[in-house]
């Protein structure tokens, strides 16, 4: 058969343009096994809220999950089955299962080595105590669209069990916190006509007080009661607080702080809310803390001394200084190469062999800066804190190190306690899905 040199011209542009996509795709395969290995080296990372765990005998590799993603690199098909790539990335958007067209992908807490405690809660966000709510990062929802929508929604909630006219002295709402999920909640309460105090034992925020500065904070539009939309999709630390403080003035909200609140018992058919700032009677309470809790100590000596902080805010301020950070997280690695590219001689000390729950994009930061400006001392504890220099301890032995500042950031001290002497009920994920409400439970803890 005769082909003419047009056909011919045809089938070879076909087939260089099927080339060019398989190299393409060859390219970007080749680039996910990288992430993978890349990620399973550093330890993956431990996913901070809910998560995808994938049945790869149900997956069909349609891509469905990866494209529905807002955050990159946390998921990748690769030889034909969607994986998880980088956990730690992951903070629980949940859009991935919704766009699965073949159910492989089922949303859990924890994995089986490191679980994630949270209060036990039913579908209106009530707690095991009736009459106390949960909203936001406290139930392990760290997303601030999240934080909002539940902020809201635990208000509706209380508002429909709540009769009208019998306050009995008592303010209809406590709501303790004055993050997104303490804000909507106010807000929603005000569009409803409830009475409300809004308590924090630090101030407005609520977990973007401990974010470094001109940190970007990753966020989906959302509609706040009062307000109407808020339209964000990625915003530094400072022009959130901002837009928080015009959200609170326009609003005329008032917020108690700072006031940590201690206890939450039940007197007669309220309750009784007492706070460092003195106490309160609620007809309901809304729990809209975040899980940080207190900050986790070393308890070695001088960690009390005027020179140790627990948090970093103003990276400039201490340019020309030396700073030890210490922890191996990721707002620790943060902080460490904030206080490097702002000029600080900076060491950073983490008791693991390897960082294993950082962004990907702060690990590439640290590397480019790690010489004589930025150390990372792994497999090292701090023994002791003195006021120009402290003592790690490893492999190597003790070593001194000179600086003028610590910065301790190790997470804190989730709330369990509190929860406890409150009553609420909680349970701990291993790698599981939330279980249905207030369901019976043998892991669950109450006073």
């Amino acid at each position: 058969m005769w082909i003419d040199s047009t056909t011919t011209m045809v089938v070879a542009s076909l087939a260089s343009v099927a080339a060019g996509g398989f190299a393409l795709e060859f390219g970007r395969q080749r680039a996910a096994r990288k992430s993978l290995l890349h990620a399973g080296e550093r330890g993956g990372g431990d996913p901070p809220s809910l998560y995808p765990r994938i049945d790869p005998a149900l997956c069909i590799g349609c891509g469905a999950c990866v494209e529905a993603c807002p955050e990159e690199d946390v998921l990748r098909v690769i030889e034909g089955r969607a994986r998880l790539v980088h956990a730690a990335h992951c903070v629980g958007h949940g859009r991935c299962k919704t766009a699965c067209p073949t159910s492989a992908i089922e949303l859990v807490f924890g994995t089986s080595a490191r679980g994630v405690t949270v209060p036990l809660l039913g579908e209106d966000l009530q707690t095991s105590v009736p009459g106390i709510y949960v909203a936001g990062e406290l139930g392990g929802f760290g997303l601030i669209r999240t934080a909002v929508n539940q902020g809201v929604q635990a208000v509706e909630n209380l508002a429909a069990s709540m009769k009208p006219g019998q306050t009995n002295g008592s303010t209809d709402v406590v709501i303790v916190g004055a993050g997104p999920a303490g804000i909507a909640a106010a807000l929603a309460c005000q569009e409803r006509g409830l009475s409300h105090v809004i308590l924090d034992q630090e101030g407005l925020g609520g977990s973007v007080h401990h974010y470094p500065r001109r940190k970007l904070v990753m966020t989906s539009p959302v509609h706040l009661p009062i307000i109407g939309a808020m339209n964000f999709k990625e915003i530094t630390k400072e022009e959130l607080y901002a837009y928080w403080t015009t959200v609170v003035r326009k609003a005329g909200l008032k917020i108690d702080a700072p006031s940590r609140v201690s206890s939450i018992e039940h007197d007669g058919p309220s309750f009784r809310v007492s706070a460092s700032s003195g106490g309160t009677r609620a007809r309901r309470v809304v729990l809209a803390i975040g899980r940080r809790g207190t900050p986790r100590k070393l308890g070695v000596p001088g960690e009390e001394s005027p020179n140790v902080a627990y948090r970093l805010l103003e990276p400039e301020q201490y340019s020309g200084r030396r700073a030890l950070v210490v922890g191996g997280g990721n707002s620790a690695v943060e902080a460490a190469v904030s206080l490097a590219e702002a000029g600080a001689r900076t060491v950073l000390s983490y008791r693991g062999e390897r960082l294993s729950r950082v962004a990907e994009a702060t690990q590439e930061k640290l590397e480019a800066l790690r010489g004589p400006q930025l150390q990372l001392v792994l497999q090292s504890e701090v023994r002791a804190i003195e006021p120009e220099r402290a003592l790690l301890h490893g492999p190597f032995g003790e070593r001194w190190v000179p600086n003028d500042y610590v910065f301790v950031l190790i997470g804190g001290d989730l709330p369990t306690k509190f929860l406890e002497k409150v009553g609420v009920a909680t349970t701990t994920y291993f790698g599981e899905p939330p279980r249905a409400p207030h369901a019976a439970d043998p892991q669950a803890k109450a006073s």
